[in-house]
């Protein structure tokens, strides 16, 4: 009997650890042989923990399990009363495009061979045999953006370093996922590591780099702990090491855990921290991608952006650039929380309505009550009210509307949400993790701080003055914790003045 539970964090936090446990102590009391595996999360975060029980039909998935759950799994798994039918046929599973996430919760994260099995190492196999340019403008051709904010294209990034002249170059990947309700890199490096393995090694053979470094926030121990295995595994295999499966150039990696700042998912106070500074922005220029890490030219890409590589070389640029809208290509992982029925990870092509994603995919709020404002892109993007749910999700439609898609996480609130206290939250935030490099983002956020509070006591004039200081913290910042900051704050300003105004009947 073959039974796969999550490893994932979410369904270990859920339970998941305590029903493992529970299988295997059942098929040792009864003399059942029993094959546990533990995968990845399928992203059906409200189902954790999703237990499959592997039948000549399928996987058949059951849950939410708990431990009480687990005698009637073998007794009469076809009439449990948390059977849910085959995993694949559930229906926020059927309607996705999985292109990135393929493997997630379908493999073993730590066998290669299952990995191979299910297409992984396709693309790099394909890439050692192109040169240098050839990949850099396969990567073009398929139109991949940064998935970590900014959407800068990737192949011009590689492009860069790859042209660029020096003895040493390196690969970085940005797992340092610290906005709220982002949690894609995670599942990704827990469920899937060869993958982004793999692309981080394609990027070296394009790129000219022997060196990646995977940068991961201190408090994602089980990714920490699954990708240095991961690493382990695929030199011990000759993925990496010396010889890229014996017919490459040299191409290794190791895996760092973060220093526990939000400012390090900044790519230069990554870069800093990574070389044992303080994590602190660089001015600009010169650019990572020809003075980086130690100096050297250097790849700095988000986690969901190197693992995106190898499905591209594998299947071809055009196949990847088949799917989306405009100049948003591809798929993207939606990270759906908050006040939401179904939260978890949703792939799908860029393209769907914000108002199909909250509430066709998310089913509308977990509380029943009307949604009134949804965050896109973590803790400093834009709320959007439902008069702007007709927005496609794509990076330039959605700053055609003042906000930005970041990383693709998405915060729903119903209609008790107190917006003015939302935009509080958002330049507190700011105030409290500003590396203090800029005066704009170091100072600004706290005089904004107190100008929302002001505003909170009743005080109008402070609304014209909060707008001022906003404006001048967008243009003033080095980086986008201060740059982004404003985009919350205006949002709520802009769309939900009757908030604003509530404050100042109250303190009348």
């Amino acid at each position: 009997m073959k039974v796969y539970v999550p490893l994932d964090s979410a369904a270990v936090a859920l339970g998941a650890d305590e029903v493992a446990e529970a299988i295997l102590a059942h098929g040792r009391a009864h003399g059942i042989d029993v094959t546990l595996v533990r995968n990845g999360s399928r992203g059906m975060v409200w189902l954790e923990p999703l237990v499959e029980v592997e039948t000549s039909e399928g996987r058949l998935a059951y849950g939410p399990m708990t431990v009480a759950d687990v005698d009637a799994l073998f007794r009469e798994p076809a009439r449990h009363p948390k059977a849910l039918g085959l995993t694949e046929e559930l229906p926020w599973m059927k309607a996705q495009s999985r292109l990135t996430f393929a493997r997630v919760g379908v493999i073993d994260p730590l066998s290669l061979q299952d990995y191979a099995q299910h297409g992984g190492l396709a693309g790099l196999e394909r890439a050692l045999g192109m040169t240098a340019p050839d990949m850099v403008a396969e990567v073009t051709a398929s139109g991949l953006r940064g998935r970590g904010g900014a959407g800068f294209p990737t192949g011009i990034k590689w492009k860069t370093v790859s042209e660029a002249k020096a003895d040493r170059k390196y690969i970085v990947c940005n797992a340092d996922e610290g906005d709220s309700a982002t949690f894609a890199d995670r599942m990704l490096m827990e469920g899937d590591p060869f993958t982004l393995i793999e692309g981080m090694a394609i990027a070296g053979l394009a790129c000219g780099a022997t060196k990646g470094f995977v940068y991961i926030r201190s408090e994602y121990p089980v990714a920490i702990e699954v990708m240095q295995k991961a690493v382990q595994v695929a030199r011990s295999a000759g993925v990496l090491g010396d010889s890229v499966l014996g017919r490459g150039p040299a191409f290794d990696m190791e895996v760092r855990a973060g220093a526990g700042a939000y400012v390090c998912g900044e790519e230069t106070s990554l870069l800093n921290s990574l070389e044992g500074k303080r994590g602190v922005v660089r001015a600009k220029p010169p650019l990572p991608a020809l003075e980086g890490f130690l100096g050297k030219p250097t790849v700095v890409n988000n986690v969901i952006s190197l693992a995106s590589i190898p499905v591209i070389f594998a299947k071809g640029a055009a196949f990847y650039q088949g799917f989306g809208l405009g100049r948003s290509r591809g798929t993207i992982p939606l990270q759906i929380a908050g006040n939401v029925k179904h939260g978890g990870l949703y792939e799908i092509a860029f393209g769907l309505s914000l108002g199909e994603i909250v509430n066709g995919i998310g089913g509308g709020t977990a509380s029943g009550r009307p949604v009134k404002a949804v965050q896109v892109g973590g803790p400093l993007g834009a709320y959007f009210p439902v008069s702007l749910f007709d927005t496609p999700f794509g990076y330039e439609e959605f700053a055609g509307k003042d906000g930005l898609i970041g990383h693709a996480g998405l915060t729903v609130f119903d209609d008790t949400a107190d917006m003015l206290g939302m935009a509080r939250f958002a330049m507190e935030f700011c105030a409290i993790e500003s590396c203090g490099k800029c005066t704009p983002c170091r100072i600004g956020a706290v005089r904004g701080v107190e100008t929302i509070d002001r505003i909170g006591r009743g005080d109008s004039s402070a609304v014209p003055l909060l707008t001022d200081l906003c404006n001048t913290m967008k243009a003033g910042s080095l980086c986008a914790l201060g740059g982004f900051t404003p985009y919350p704050v205006m949002s709520a300003l802009t769309h939900f003045p009757d908030d604003f105004a509530r404050a100042k009947e109250a303190a009348e």
